[in-house]
């Protein structure tokens, strides 16, 4: 937690809602926007705890009022919607211009295996999900993302883990600009999507191919390896903020954490690109 990240995230979001012009309650001591920052704030730093984050802001006099708890929980599930909709505007921003994109899917546990049929969030088979990688399987959602090669997401999709990664492609490539390649692993492998992708979008989806398949062209290589392995670091800082280890009794709560904390991985990879950036702009010749 510093400084730069959480001015900045304060900032973008109130300027949001005021070009917005969003209403706020006249008798409301802490702003919206700054419900909204704790929320983001406690996904970057604090895992994904909000009450913790929400202690730690009040303390170091971040907020310009109290704000209890519970008038807390309350506030940021009216407010869930504006997560989501500032995690779109951040997208499309980030289209413009890019070439490069990569998809992954994330398992995203509701509750232990054991507990499946006492889970209240959800229910039914096609909640269980298999996650090769570990070889064990879980029960939950899994999310699908697509992300810059910095890894800023523009795309993103909440689906029970049954469902196959190649089912939600289509809708997910769809706003991708004309001409783009996107970069996936084996799981992605087929001809019949990739044709109808290109087609409908004019988006080159090239996955790393299986071993029984034709390989991938020299130039095709030259770009998969290195954006797969920028995708994993993704991952990894998604698994720090916690977002397998979602703590929420409701699934509008699971949804309000996961844009939260994707919303702080766009800005965490932003400010870490965009700030060396400007010091060598900057930095006298």
């Amino acid at each position: 937690m510093d400084d730069t990240f959480i001015v900045t995230v304060f900032c973008i979001i109130d300027e949001v809602l005021v070009a917005a012009n969003h209403p706020e309650h006249p008798l409301a001591q802490a702003s919206d926007a700054e419900v909204l920052t704790v929320a983001v704030v406690a996904a970057a730093s604090f895992a994904n705890h909000h009450e913790r984050a929400l202690q730690v802001l009040t303390r170091l006099g971040y907020l310009s009022g109290p704000l209890s708890v519970s008038r807390f929980n309350r506030r940021i599930h009216r407010l869930g919607d504006w997560l989501l909709g500032i995690l779109d505007l951040v997208g499309e921003l980030f289209l413009d211009g890019e070439a490069l994109f990569v998809i992954d899917s994330l398992p995203i546990p509701a509750c232990h295996r054991a507990r499946a049929t006492r889970c209240r969030k959800v229910q039914g088979r096609r909640f269980y999900g298999y996650i090769a990688a570990k070889r064990q399987i879980f029960f939950g959602w899994r999310i699908h993302l697509v992300v810059t090669p910095v890894g800023i997401p523009v795309a993103v999709a909440l689906l029970p883990a049954s469902v196959h990664d190649l089912t939600c492609v289509a809708e997910l490539l769809y706003p991708l600009p004309s001409g783009a390649m996107v970069v996936a692993d084996k799981a992605y492998n087929s001809q019949a999507v990739e044709a109808g992708v290109l087609e409908a979008s004019g988006v080159r989806l090239v996955p790393i191919r299986k071993a029984k398949m034709a390989p991938n062209t020299w130039l095709e290589r030259q770009v998969l390896h290195p954006l797969r392995s920028r995708i994993e670091s993704v991952n990894s800082q998604l698994e720090a903020m916690g977002i397998e280890r979602l703590h929420a009794r409701t699934c509008p709560g699971v949804e309000i954490k996961i844009a939260a904390s994707l919303l702080a991985l766009a800005w965490i990879n932003i400010i870490a690109h965009a700030v060396p950036l400007a010091q060598q702009l900057l930095r006298p010749h």
